[in-house]
């Protein structure tokens, strides 16, 4: 797995007993991104999916709107290479260079499309994140409450309601990661009949869902027009605000939703599912789409 674990040696007790063992953890390792050569933000993050995470990051802070808006994604040049996503194009249009193999594999450039402006950037809008909350820098909600393009109210997908209970089990049996370290949340994206199209997995839970809609920006899937989200933790105001720019009509959680995560699912018409486990779960907003 790379650079995705790591191995530590740890002091395991039980029954009164001490044994000396190595353990399998989680990577983590901080993520600059540049937008044309400018920082704009640093998370911490699993390494791995590295340039969908930053299409996601751009898309749900409303940078970009699709990818027909980035021209090109690259690692900058540092210290010797140890390991790393693979430099694979998006598309014949969508390159990923990588200067003379030399690189720290922790600092992003993005370069936009002529005519895309560039974020602004100030003390109200700080875009340091951490791995536990992908807001916790910036100074007021106004600062995050970005204007989507798109319109979740709008879609006309249901979702029967015995589709939804068998998304977490597959989400679970899809995470690699998680099943070696037990350290990672999921995001996954299904189709309105629960087929999985993109699982990623992130020490961060915004990180990971900026992975999957980085991965539909790469695959000019946006918007995320028929679709299910689901996380494999709590559902907050990030993770509903990045559904809302993306233009997922379903955001499902495992756990519980914050009292903010429902005013805007409600506000803006997406269908918030929570304590999704077995075969119960609460919908907070627009219950008509899940079919009993």
């Amino acid at each position: 797995m790379g650079r995705v674990t790591a191995r530590r040696r740890a002091s395991h007790l039980a029954a009164g007993r001490a044994a000396e063992r190595p353990e399998t953890l989680a990577v983590e390792e901080p993520l600059e991104i540049r937008v044309n050569g400018r920082a704009l933000t640093v998370t911490m993050r699993t390494p791995g999916s590295d340039f969908e995470l930053a299409q996601g990051f751009l898309l749900t802070e409303g940078v970009i709107a699709r990818r027909d808006d980035v021209l090109t994604v690259r690692y900058c040049r540092g210290a010797q290479a140890d390991g790393g996503d693979p430099l694979r194009p998006a598309s014949p249009r969508l390159r990923y260079p990588l200067a003379d193999n030399l690189n720290t594999y922790n600092v992003l450039d993005v370069t936009l499309a002529p005519g895309v402006p560039m974020p602004e950037v100030d003390v109200t809008r700080n875009f340091y994140t951490t791995s536990s909350c992908g807001v916790c820098g910036k100074a007021s909600l106004d600062a995050v409450q970005s204007n989507s393009r798109y319109c979740p109210g709008d879609d006309p997908v249901t979702v029967r309601a015995q589709a939804i209970t068998a998304m977490p089990d597959r989400l679970r049996d899809a995470q690699n990661v998680f099943a070696s370290t037990g350290g990672l949340h999921g995001a996954a994206l299904f189709d309105a009949d629960a087929r999985m199209l993109v699982v990623r997995e992130d020490i961060g839970r915004h990180n990971a869902v900026d992975k999957v809609i980085g991965w539909a920006v790469e695959q000019s899937r946006i918007p995320l027009s028929g679709t299910v989200l689901l996380v494999s933790g709590r559902a907050s105001f990030e993770l509903t605000q990045k559904a809302v720019m993306a233009g997922i009509p379903v955001l499902a959680a495992v756990s519980a939703p914050s009292s903010l995560a429902v005013d805007l699912a409600t506000q803006s018409g997406l269908t918030l599912v929570a304590f999704l486990r077995g075969d119960s779960m609460n919908v907070y907003s627009r219950p008509d789409r899940v079919i009993r």
